[in-house]
């Protein structure tokens, strides 16, 4: 049985089909949250599963500086073909909050050079950088602690998080909500170190939605955990 052939697109052809998808009411919305797109995220995934995984063309959409591009490439992009210091380029590059966010999550988290990463950005000057590495910190919290010092990440947030730049600060936030909720041992420490700095306390949380203020999150979520 032949097997279907992947549609060959040139940058292009991509970039008129999202110009095609551009709306200006959500390019207002994203706009609100730094991200200067206006395509249905639905319709922009649908356009990268009918290109499958093109890593060729994800080099060149990336190089295109387009957000809508971006983040096309990023669906389509081989995580484990780039290297580790394209990935560090690339991310360098990513000022663009959802066009970061999508690359940590879905291509260097992918990567065999990841932890390498992690380590070389954890403590980069650069605050937006260094929110990608306190993300993987982050998420080995959640899966594979390991050799991680988790007293001393709790050090570092108590000391630094409450002065933190938006994004950074978002990033320390989900470090300290994940030791409370998977190192019950911890969990004292984290929910009193939230309380202490009542970062995002106030922030707007809709209905059903679990609040990013710690102290709530964590108590939520060992709730449910414990309850299931």
């Amino acid at each position: 049985m032949a097997t279907r052939a992947v549609p060959q697109a040139s940058v292009g052809d991509v970039m008129a089909e999202l110009a095609a998808l551009e709306d200006p009411k959500i390019r207002a919305v994203n706009e609100r949250h730094g991200d200067d797109h206006g395509v249905n995220l639905t319709k922009l995934r649908a356009v990268a599963k009918s290109l499958k995984t093109q890593h060729e063309l994800a080099g060149e959409l990336w190089a295109t500086g387009d957000t809508a591009a971006r983040l096309v490439a990023i669906l389509i992009c081989r995580p484990k073909a780039f290297s580790a210091s394209e990935l560090d380029a690339m991310l360098r590059d990513a000022r663009v909050p959802k066009v970061h966010g999508w690359l940590v999550s879905y291509v260097v988290k992918k990567s065999p050079h990841v932890e390498e990463l992690r380590v070389a950005w954890f403590a980069d000057s650069d605050p937006v950088v260094a929110s990608a590495g306190w993300a993987l910190t982050s998420d080995r919290v959640a899966k594979d602690s390991g050799d991680l010092d988790l007293p001393e990440l709790l050090d570092l947030i108590e000391a630094n998080m409450k002065d933190a730049p938006d994004r950074l600060q978002w990033a320390m936030n989900e470090c300290l909500a994940n030791i409370g909720i998977h190192h019950p041992d911890l969990r004292a420490r984290a929910i009193g170190i939230g309380e202490r700095l009542e970062v995002l306390k106030d922030y707007p949380t809709p209905p059903n939605c679990t609040s990013p203020y710690a102290p709530i999150w964590i108590s939520e979520i060992v709730r449910r955990q414990t309850q299931s």
